[in-house]
């Protein structure tokens, strides 16, 4: 089993005890960070988002069978009080406990069901080089993102692409897709981006981020820019956890050069990953 689908099963037989991302993180024998990265690029979801559904997925089913305490629901969900219980509840369902313990009804609710892991990995991976990388200062635009609303990233690109080759100091013809500020929770910064000399004249919506020299773990990806999910799925859930490293907590990013095509989607790009030695 690799390291999130550790994690889902752990969940899955813990999730009606009090957890946190540290006791999920070593049921998958990886690091606090690891774990929160690799759930998201495997599932779709952060790790915490997908437990906090499953105990009220749970709960939802034990009130349309009639039970008859909903304070007793709510501890065994994990909350200290009815009122918390209530909030969460209809902010996950858009329903109250109450209304769904007296309609007896869970066809309304949207349910999150266990994860079924896909656990297709590639076997096709290349090697990846470990280089040492060099200081960038990276302007573009920027968004935030949480792991299930990242589909506005292509149109992000889309409105950077007209900038290219018009950046007041640019410096190159590659571009950069730059992963920052992640959270538990699963949100995170993404700049689309080129490298630039200096940020005193970049358009008033630009955002710049520098990012400091580190050791990385270079992955080329040679296939469709859609199917490198799988291939980020398959550096965290095999490569790493099999490898001499760990990752580091920096922001992580994609590399488009000259041989990319941003209409088709085709001509590889590179993978970026910051590492360190596992301690």
């Amino acid at each position: 089993m690799n390291p999130v689908e550790k994690a889902v099963w752990f969940i899955e037989s813990h999730f009606a005890q009090p957890l946190d991302l540290d006791e999920i993180a070593e049921a998958g024998g990886v690091s606090r960070f690891h774990m929160s990265r690799a759930f998201v690029v495997a599932t779709n979801r952060p790790v915490i988002s997908y437990l906090r559904a499953r105990r009220l997925t749970e709960a939802a089913r034990a009130l349309a069978q009639g039970a008859p305490d909903i304070l007793s629901v709510a501890l065994e969900a994990g909350y200290g009080s009815h009122e918390a219980f209530t909030r969460a509840f209809r902010d996950q369902f858009g329903i109250t406990p109450e209304q769904v313990r007296a309609a007896r009804d869970l066809e309304p609710l949207n349910l999150v069901e266990p994860i079924v892991m896909d656990s297709s990995l590639r076997t096709d991976l290349p090697p990846p080089r470990i280089e040492q990388g060099r200081a960038l200062l990276i302007a573009g635009l920027t968004g935030r993102y949480g792991c299930e609303g990242a589909g506005g990233i292509p149109a992000q690109w889309q409105r950077f692409g007209e900038h290219i080759g018009h950046i007041p100091g640019q410096r190159g013809d590659v571009a950069y897709g730059v992963v920052l500020n992640g959270d538990d929770l699963g949100n995170f910064d993404y700049v689309t981006g080129v490298e630039v000399a200096d940020v005193s004249d970049l358009p008033k919506d630009f955002a710049s981020v520098r990012i400091a020299p580190h050791l990385y773990a270079v992955f080329h990806h040679a296939e469709h820019v859609s199917m490198i999910r799988r291939t980020m799925h398959t550096i965290y859930s095999q490569w790493l956890p099999e490898s001499a490293y760990e990752p580091a907590d920096a922001p992580f990013f994609e590399r488009y050069g000259p041989e990319f095509d941003p209409r088709t989607g085709e001509g590889g790009l590179e993978a970026w990953i910051p590492i360190k030695p596992k301690s």
